[in-house]
């Protein structure tokens, strides 16, 4: 149901009643001398984007082998 307000009370009260319709998403009709003037409508919801960016990694790794692990005497060549 959208409520109606006449403008003189509008402009007198503008940022609560702005609150209140971002708040319970009610639309707000303000009236001059009785006949619709203007549509106060809440704001679209933020867009969500599709991966957030903490995790959007997750799964692509891939672990092969021990990096603490000592390499061993047959590696010794690949160090020099």
């Amino acid at each position: 149901m959208m409520e109606t307000i006449a403008i003189s009370k509008f402009k007198a009260t503008c940022l609560a009643l702005l609150d209140r319709v971002k708040k319970t998403g009610q639309p707000l009709v303000i009236t001059k001398r009785g006949e619709p003037i203007a549509q106060v409508i809440p704001p679209e919801p933020p867009a969500v984007p599709e991966q957030a960016t903490f995790g959007c990694m997750a799964g692509t790794l891939e672990i092969v082998s021990d990096i603490v692990e000592p390499l061993g005497e047959d590696n010794w060549e690949t160090l020099q």
